[in-house]
């Protein structure tokens, strides 16, 4: 398994090395190297005392107006109301433009 881990210097005190949920650790060490290794060791032991990661498959539900998507492509009305935004967009454009 593989885990995303942030490593971040500490002022004065080496580098932070930390985890997420749900194995939301800290360590902190003189290097990268040592931060990371004293977070493994605090991982493995909390793993080691009988916590398991397991993973949870969710099925995707689908979006609820995806059934509605493309409904009006060949629709002819739709297609003369687009002319007439574009065609009222150009023409407050043209105004806005006038003192």
């Amino acid at each position: 398994m593989q885990i995303p881990i942030l490593i971040e210097p500490v002022a004065g005190n080496g580098y932070r090395a930390r985890g997420g949920e749900p194995l939301a650790l800290t360590a902190e060490g003189a290097s990268q190297d040592e931060a990371l290794a004293n977070l493994k060791e605090k991982l493995q032991a909390r793993l080691g005392n009988g916590a398991v990661v397991v993973t949870l498959e969710i099925p995707s539900q689908p979006h609820p107006l995806a059934e509605f998507a493309g409904m009006f492509k060949d629709d002819p009305l739709l297609k003369e109301w687009k002319k007439s935004m574009a065609a009222y967009r150009r023409k407050v454009d043209k105004d806005a433009d006038k003192p």
